[in-house]
């Protein structure tokens, strides 16, 4: 008896939490927010940067004060650890308190989410804070990696191609691909990039097929065998000339980001890829690159990306994700994030339509040397379809590995 009054305990609990959460976003938001008090939300994040973490630690303190809200950051190694588990629910019919209630992702996560209608919304919307995010300059707030949000997920950070140089070893610095190998044919050895197994490696690959492709747009759609040999055959031609002249002849590569950054603090390279357009300043104050690094973005653009928060179909608790996700869009809170002494990661908000007094806290973030303006990111590109990336990655491994 007792296990049956159990079971249908749960069952009851599942019955209250499908039929009050299913429709927290049709409630106004002064409801959510009451609803959400007293709510612990499992925040799932990837933990692979410490200064991020106690970034996210600050919002958690923040949420609590103001919200009575408990964020807990569940550490991942991998985000898809967390769509692995929402998967798992779903297939042993947890269709309700499922034990996450808030996803840091975007690309092919995002996609694999929303492919199995495994995500709760549309809901960005309903965010107050929501107003603020440009949605007309930055196409991938709204789109991501070619797939439309719909409202499924919140943007709250954003991420794009620069190249940090050192300034004091060079000044001839190259302002696109084409420019990258004349200068590599001048200063051999003096450059490389991460492992292509590796996504930055990857994504140095993919911001040059942008740059060399026949035709840029159909780099937006599904690569095929016919549409994938024309547009990255200009691609392979320019990285056969490059590949010897990288540090160590090419034959061996920096295992990520933090590795090939140690090459440039040791001297051994002059210019390397980063996806972090802060990554010099935020560097240079964490004494890992000397103070002669400075930071150049593409005259023809690069690509950049958002991440964002979405809530699973059956998170535990809605209404309290859906507040810690406006609080991330908050003007304040944006700001913070973008001064390279927290995080450096820059806005997804439209600056130039914010009311004064919020637009005058990113007018007040401490400037760098290294840092580069929003204007002068200018619009990003938007990445391609990743059947792209994944592509000319596995093409790579095919020609370069032994």
């Amino acid at each position: 008896m007792t296990r049956g009054r159990t079971e249908l305990r749960f069952c009851a609990l599942v019955l209250i939490a499908l039929s009050f959460s299913a429709f927290a976003e049709d409630m106004p938001w002064n409801d959510i927010v009451a609803k959400a008090r007293g709510q612990a939300v499992n925040f799932n994040a990837w933990a692979g940067d410490e200064k991020t973490n106690a970034f996210i630690a600050w919002v958690g303190t923040e949420v609590g004060q103001r919200y009575g809200i408990k964020l807990r950051q569940v550490k991942l190694r991998d985000t898809a650890e967390a769509v692995t588990r929402v998967v798992a629910e779903k297939a042993a019919g947890r269709d309700a308190l499922g034990t996450v209630d808030l996803i840091w992702l975007n690309g092919p996560n995002f996609l694999a989410l929303k492919a199995e209608h495994l995500l709760y919304g549309p809901f960005s919307a309903k965010l107050p804070n929501y107003r603020y995010v440009d949605t007309t300059h930055i196409r991938s707030n709204v789109v991501d990696f070619t797939i439309p949000l719909d409202g499924f997920a919140s943007p709250w950070r954003r991420a794009q191609i620069v190249f940090v140089y050192d300034g004091a070893r060079i000044s001839d610095v190259p302002h696109s691909m084409a420019q990258l190998l004349a200068w590599a044919k001048r200063h051999p050895g003096r450059t490389t990039h991460p492992s292509v197994r590796n996504f930055l490696g990857a994504t140095f690959l993919k911001q040059a097929l942008y740059e060399l492709a026949p035709d840029a747009q159909q780099l937006q759609e599904p690569a095929t065998d016919a549409n994938f040999a024309v547009q990255t055959a200009p691609l392979w031609v320019w990285y056969e000339q490059l590949r010897p002249l990288l540090w160590r002849h090419g034959e061996q590569f920096p295992d990520n980001g933090p590795a090939q950054r140690q090459l440039v603090n040791d001297g051994e390279i002059d210019m390397m890829i980063s996806f972090s357009p802060a990554e010099a300043a935020v560097a240079q104050a964490a004494e890992q690159l000397p103070s002669s690094v400075r930071t150049v973005v593409f005259d023809g653009g690069t690509i950049g990306n958002t991440s964002f928060v979405a809530i699973p179909y059956n998170a535990a608790h809605k209404e309290g994700a859906m507040v810690v996700a406006n609080f991330l869009l908050e003007p304040s809170t944006q700001a913070r994030a973008q001064d390279y002494r927290e995080i450096g990661a820059y806005t997804v908000l439209d600056v130039d339509a914010l009311p004064h007094a919020d637009r005058a806290m990113f007018d007040a973030l401490p400037r760098h040397p290294a840092l580069p303006t929003n204007a002068e990111l200018r619009t990003p590109l938007p990445e391609p379809h990743p059947s792209w990336m994944t592509g000319i990655a596995a093409q790579w491994e095919r020609r370069y590995t032994k």
